[in-house]
């Protein structure tokens, strides 16, 4: 995701200087893209007014921030920090207050559109912390997204993510199912997709995974099922915390972390439906 992005902004006539924990990553990204490869992460804050973060999780982004040599130890006050990663909401407001410390200030800005709408810079960005900065950055924003909404405070954009992502998830968990239902009874996966997306029953998944990436058997959408497990569950802890009874949620969790439980961390999100067929004892085709 953050090649695209990245890619975007330079597009937009942005400086751009990269960093990436993969070795020579970031140079081959300044030969194909363009930009710069920053020398290291705190020469990379040293040089910035903005610093975006995409990145797994909030832990690496605390690490990437913070340690001694990270961005932060080279930022000026003033500057500001965009964390694009689909974080924990909690540790996100706190890495923010420590660096309101420093005079930087933090957004969140989660994503939704996957690397295709990375590529033609169609996000849907949903943006939390101050109004006001937000305005700032809101040109950087647009660069890489079609759709940028405020959240709220910060740590809603991230929230808000965690949710469509637990909306997404159930969405293909139960079309899914129909399919391999349907395949039992006789009817063809395809044609069944295709009368779902005139019909009621039309989502996400029955739109641009199943027919692109399940039955196609390619597999290969962009976004890892670990990941997947990892923000139905930052989802589940928002509405523990809140005291939010949640029973269809914690079941999708249930059987997504079964899916990587089965099939391993580091496949694609969409080969839920290979252990779905598994656990049904239907061959999907």
């Amino acid at each position: 995701m953050g090649w695209p992005m990245a890619a975007n902004l330079v597009k937009a006539g942005f400086a751009v200087q990269v960093a990436d924990a993969r070795a020579g990553q970031a140079s081959k990204f300044a030969a194909e893209a363009g930009g710069k490869a920053a020398a290291s992460l705190r020469a990379l804050g040293e040089a910035a007014d903005v610093v975006i973060t995409m990145l797994p999780t909030s832990a690496i982004v605390r690490s990437v921030l913070l340690d001694e040599n990270g961005v932060a130890a080279g930022l000026r006050p003033g500057a500001i920090v965009i964390d694009m990663s689909s974080g924990v909401p909690a540790e996100t407001a706190a890495i923010a207050e420590r660096l309101a410390a420093m005079g930087v200030a933090m957004l969140d800005a989660p994503v939704s559109g996957g690397v295709r709408k990375a590529v033609s810079g169609e996000l849907a960005i949903m943006v939390g912390g101050d109004g006001k900065v937000a305005q700032q950055v809101d040109p950087v924003l647009r660069a890489m997204g079609r759709s940028v909404i405020r959240a709220g405070a910060i740590g809603s954009g991230q929230a808000m993510k965690a949710l469509n992502n637990l909306v997404s998830a159930g969405g293909f968990l139960i079309a899914v199912e129909a399919l391999l239902v349907g395949r039992k009874f006789g009817l063809d996966p395809a044609v069944m997709v295709d009368i779902l997306n005139a019909s009621t029953g039309m989502n996400n998944s029955t739109q641009v995974k199943f027919k692109q990436f399940v039955l196609s058997g390619s597999y290969n959408a962009g976004f890892t099922l670990d990941l997947m497990v990892k923000d139905i569950g930052i989802a589940l802890d928002v509405a523990q915390g809140l005291g939010v009874n949640a029973p269809f949620a914690a079941q999708c969790r249930t059987i997504w972390s079964a899916a990587l439980a089965d099939l391993g961390a580091g496949h694609d999100h969409t080969e839920l439906a290979k252990f779905a067929a598994k656990v049904a004892g239907v061959n999907l085709g």
